[in-house]
């Protein structure tokens, strides 16, 4: 009878790796091709009643075509020659015949100081991310430096290029820096030349059915992808899965030294890990999910494309990975295979630190919390939440180049103007508002005959002096163009918007909307700020009632939840030192905050839930204090690898030249190994400990007897 349920579960197993390599097999084609189903515009994620989004439907009223600017500039620090000027011209010619440019193209705007020349190149926006090729094409017009003429195509369209460009490359890279990491830390965590596979291979192909999941969803129209979710999505799967795949190799490997029979070892092991497996990535779920409450379409599809990969790795994990463990049987950790002769494997480091923190348990959990509280202090130094388009490149891009070249030369707004849409009544009373305001170079307004403009765009410059032609009116408005002194992706420039704002409020009758570049920026990152103070808390309740129905307990779920929001506002205070000081970052983005919190909190929980259902486990037979013991010196091994295998796949993404995702890998892998070295090993057991069994309060534990050895702080030490 043991015979036959033994090859019944060996049969079982084989059938689930078959179906998986089958599922693998039909979604392996796809691991390269999010990029195609992808987006990376900023007004695309805007709200539908931001100003912003209402200004850029009006302006489809005022163009026969929308366009995305691109400008071209040409720079001579010892000024513009005449060789020069031809080459401009020839080069505005040939890019008159680029398909995609709108045309006719307006006369190249030459610099006051006589040292750079301007084009405006309005490309057609329905190419969509195909702006990329036809700004490339521009860039091989222009071709390199030489002779001294330095030449750049910067503005929206070069800053989307060079977005895309980087974006479509992320797959790569991303994903052989993180299986590299992983497979470096696996090594060492199991120094086998077998074992490191199964949780490798189990990751992989987490990732590969998430990424099929996500690439159909995607193309449905039921989610918005970026290249953020994109590059994301790729660390949290292989992070999470191998957290998850040795959460449960350990205790299978704990249970072999219990049980002759590699069946019944994975039966126990697995229903000792499922839960706290489930557990935790039900947490990070919920946690993922709460990013739907936003009113950004970049953070809406952030949630569900996370949750998405979440759960396929939960399936994986506990179906895939186990069916492996099970084939391989002991044989799997050669060459140190597990006997059963019930050994207790909790490793030579983890018992010393028990002790400490049983005997010192309230200066342990004192001293913690001041370390983490002054490390808060850091979020002083955090700068200004906002990133300008070029500033989220960590290298030297055409784009970034250009835009610095631009502003040395001309208002920092031209070709960016700010979009105003008064009513015709009080056009001219708006346009001398405007343009008597700080910070604004010069007011236009949009003549009869129209333009191929887009909603940031403007072919030629500011309004000649005594031009008379009438103005555009479109449903009793006009549209005003304002260039500002500043750049537009600038935090002065969105300063000024918020100014222009003001200003034609105060003219009731101008039913003004405000609009253009600078003011999708600001609207995006108004609404992150509304975002971050709506769901920190959502997921903060969210979280607290997952673990109270896990532990059985209020009082132990709110205070897993403070020392988790200690950690992230203390990974939040070194960070900001890191950033500004070590790094030399102008900023951070505006969602920086709130995706720190949601993976910080959300997974940062996850080690937290591995140690109390444990620790719960052990107190039941043990008492609360021996249990908190007993809890930290068994899992502490598998934690604290499950922390560095976390920390590392989120340090991968260093890698790509983007600022805003190596602000998130960077602070997600602190905040982690904050948790796993500070928070896990020390804070939550001493806490714990030095509270005993009311922590499960009101559940029937914290009402244990309070002498019994288990529970008694002078024994649980002698016992451990």
């Amino acid at each position: 009878m043991t015979g036959m349920r033994t090859r019944t579960a060996i049969s079982i197993a084989i059938a689930v790796v078959l179906a998986w390599l089958a599922i693998g097999a039909f979604a392996g084609p796809y691991s390269g091709r999010l990029s195609e189903v992808s987006t990376n515009d900023n007004a695309a994620f805007l709200p539908a009643d931001a100003e912003a989004t209402k200004a850029l439907n009006l302006a489809r009223g005022f163009i026969e075509q929308e366009t995305t600017p691109a400008l071209v500039l040409y720079e001579r620090p010892s000024g513009i020659t005449p060789e020069d000027r031809a080459k401009v011209a020839a080069d505005a010619e040939r890019f008159a015949q680029v398909s995609g440019v709108v045309t006719p193209l307006s006369p190249p705007i030459p610099s006051q100081d006589g040292k750079a020349i301007q084009i405006v190149v309005p490309i057609d926006s329905a190419e969509g991310e195909q702006i990329q090729t036809v700004t490339e094409e521009l860039r091989a017009i222009v071709g390199p430096d030489e002779g001294g003429l330095n030449a750049y195509v910067a503005g929206p369209a070069g800053v989307l290029a060079d977005l895309v460009e980087v974006f479509s490359s992320i797959d790569g890279p991303l994903l052989l820096v993180t299986l590299s990491v992983v497979l470096v830390i696996l090594l060492i965590v199991y120094r086998s030349p077998i074992l490191w596979i199964i949780p490798l291979f189990s990751a992989g192909m987490s990732y590969t059915v998430a990424v099929l999941l996500v690439y159909f969803t995607t193309d449905a129209g039921i989610i918005t992808l970026n290249g953020q979710s994109q590059g994301i999505l790729t660390v949290l799967v292989f992070g999470a899965g191998t957290d998850y795949a040795l959460l449960l190799i350990a205790r299978y490997r704990e249970e072999l030294h219990h049980y002759q029979r590699p069946v019944d070892a994975m039966k126990v092991a697995w229903r000792g890990a499922a839960p706290a497996i489930l557990a935790s990535g039900s947490t990070v779920i919920a946690g993922l999910l709460c990013l739907l409450l936003s009113s950004l379409e970049s953070n809406r599809s952030l949630g569900p494309v996370s949750a998405l990969g979440i759960g396929v790795t939960l399936v994986v994990m506990l179906t895939l990975l186990p069916a492996l463990l099970l084939l391989g049987g002991r044989w799997a950790f050669w060459p140190k295979m597990p006997r059963a002769d019930d050994e207790q494997i909790t490793g030579k480091l983890w018992k010393p630190i028990g002790r400490f923190v049983g005997r010192r348990a309230r200066p342990v959990w004192v001293g913690t919390t001041l370390f983490l509280a002054l490390l808060i202090v850091g979020l002083t130094q955090l700068g200004a939440t906002k990133l300008g388009q070029t500033d989220q490149f960590t290298q030297s891009t055409d784009s970034k180049l250009g835009q610095q070249a631009i502003a040395r030369h001309f208002p920092g707004g031209q070709g960016s103007p700010v979009t105003i849409f008064p009513t015709a009544a009080t056009a001219g009373e708006i346009s001398r508002i405007v343009e008597g305001l700080p910070g604004v170079a010069a007011v236009r307004t949009l003549p009869a005959q129209g333009s191929p403009s887009g909603p940031g765009a403007v072919p030629g410059g500011p309004e000649e002096p005594g031009q008379t032609q009438p103005p555009k009116v479109v449903d009793g408005r006009v549209q005003l163009q304002a260039t500002l002194t500043a750049q537009a992706d600038s935090v002065a420039a969105e300063r000024v918007v918020r100014d222009i704002r003001r200003a034609v409020d105060a003219v009731p009758a101008a039913d003004a909307i405000v609009g253009g570049y600078t003011a999708i920026d600001l609207d995006t990152a108004d609404a992150s700020v509304r975002d971050r103070n709506l769901i920190i808390p959502v997921v903060l309740a969210v979280i607290a009632v997952i673990l109270a129905a896990l532990l059985r307990s209020i009082l132990a779920p709110v205070l897993l939840i403070l020392t988790v929001v200690l950690s992230f506002l203390a990974t939040l205070g070194l960070c900001a030192i890191l950033f500004t000081h070590v790094l030399g970052f102008p900023g951070v983005d505006a969602s920086f905050p709130l995706f720190a919190f949601v993976f910080l909190v959300a997974l940062g929980i996850d080690y937290n839930i591995f140690l109390m259902t444990r620790v719960r486990e052990e107190a039941l037979r043990l008492g609360t204090r021996t249990g908190v013991l007993k809890g930290l010196v068994v899992t502490g091994g598998v934690i604290t690898s499950a922390g560095v295998v976390l920390a590392a796949t989120f340090s991968a993404l260093a890698v790509l030249p983007l600022v805003v995702l190596v602000e998130i890998g960077m602070a997600v892998a602190i905040g982690v190994l904050l948790d796993t070295i500070i928070v896990r090993s020390l804070l939550v057991p001493a806490l714990t400990y030095d509270i005993g069994p009311r922590v499960w309060w009101p559940g029937a534990l914290s009402r244990a007897d309070r002498t019994d050895e288990g529970n008694r702080r002078d024994r649980a030490v002698e016992r451990l």
